[in-house]
């Protein structure tokens, strides 16, 4: 192993989804540290810059990768802020291991490469089981949602009995309620990109959550299957988010209330209206007028690759033929609408139906 002077006499540990993901055969993502028996002057005396806000984490000087002073938590109010965290220098690798999430997260790593495991993690993960770590699972709200993104992310995992309990005391005891906005969609956003998302919603509703969360989605089931096709095709995240939300009556409310990305309500609140023109609009003839309605409607001339993402979300759920639809949106949008409007200077009037109608020909042209 290379010399790092930055860390050398330091005792630090590889932690987490790391060493998780390491055991499992896949490649490693950015590493997380846990510095044990070290204080922030320690870390800043040796060229850490300190990012952290609740509790010391410091970046490396070199690689970046993050640094944390090993800590031990304790519940103070509700919700996932509710929070008193202590860092002292006597904070043990174990303690520290204690306060994370599920056994397969709570694996450290020696720089030798030897492993830390007193929750028994690296059994669970041969086991493909999550399993929640301790008691202290229940006092952070967020952990039921990681824990449907873990399932979504890992497809061959199944959670162990005992925490999908745990998971509904948690949510009878109101601990749901205190999610804030901006955490249930950071994770929604992450299961929805995973593999599997159905598991996700699965977890959430065979906990309770879903309905705390979410209370405005309707048909999971049904919206279950279409969102795991979409990850298989590789959909876009707005795209995926399209067809969560596409039973939901209330898709709008429930993207104001999450404070979800525009792109992403704009795709929720369009897709219907997709499904409807290609399941109403014939395929020729007659079919320019139609056809130029949803591209109007979808504002398709000024952003084609959002109708054109719009169209791949509609094609989970029926045949559409994206390369004609394409040549359509070019040929519209080959119109040059500034002659037109030279041409008809002396009239403006008539500038948006003379548009519109040489718009119309090269459809029916085409």
């Amino acid at each position: 192993m290379t010399r790092d002077p930055a860390t050398e006499g330091l005792r630090v540990y590889i932690v987490g989804g790391a060493v998780r993901d390491a055991l499992l055969g896949l490649r490693p993502g950015d590493h997380d540290w846990v510095v044990v028996g070290a204080t922030p002057e320690d870390m800043a005396r040796r060229g850490f810059i300190p990012v952290g806000g609740d509790f010391p984490v410091f970046l490396h000087p070199r690689t970046k990768e993050e640094y944390a002073l090993a800590r031990t938590e304790r519940k103070s109010g509700r919700g996932y802020k509710g929070f008193t965290f202590y860092t002292g220098a006597d904070v043990t690798l174990e303690e520290d291991l204690r306060r994370r999430d599920l056994t397969v997260n709570a694996i450290a790593q020696k720089q030798d490469g030897e492993l830390v495991d007193p929750l028994g993690g690296a059994a669970d993960v041969r086991a493909r089981i999550f399993r929640h770590v301790g008691d202290a699972f229940e006092e952070d709200p967020v952990r039921i949602l990681r824990l449907g993104r873990f399932a979504a992310r890992f497809p061959d995992f199944t959670v162990a009995p005992e925490t999908l309990d745990l998971c509904r005391r948690m949510v009878q005891a109101g601990e749901a309620d205190a999610l804030v906005p901006e955490r249930v969609w950071k994770e929604l956003s992450r299961g929805l990109m995973a593999g599997a998302p159905s598991r996700m919603l699965a977890v959430l509703q065979s906990s309770g959550a879903l309905a705390r969360v979410m209370p405005e989605l309707q048909g999971v089931d049904e919206v279950g299957a279409d969102i795991d096709r979409a990850a298989g095709l590789g959909l876009s995240l707005a795209g995926r988010y399209a067809l969560l939300c596409r039973l939901t009556p209330e898709r709008e409310a429930m993207g104001r209330r999450l404070r979800v990305p525009t792109e992403c309500n704009d795709h929720a609140r369009l897709l219907p209206e997709v499904l409807a023109a290609l399941d109403g609009a014939p395929d020729k003839g007659d079919a320019a007028d139609a056809q130029l309605a949803l591209m109007e409607r979808a504002d398709a001339l000024r952003k084609p690759e959002r109708f054109f993402d719009l169209l791949d979300a509609a094609a989970v759920l029926r045949p559409v033929d994206k390369p004609a639809w394409q040549s359509r949106v070019a040929a519209v949008r080959g119109v040059d609408a500034g002659a037109i409007a030279k041409a008809c200077a002396g009239d403006p009037a008539r500038i948006k139906d003379s548009v519109r109608q040489a718009r119309l020909e090269r459809l029916r042209a085409g």
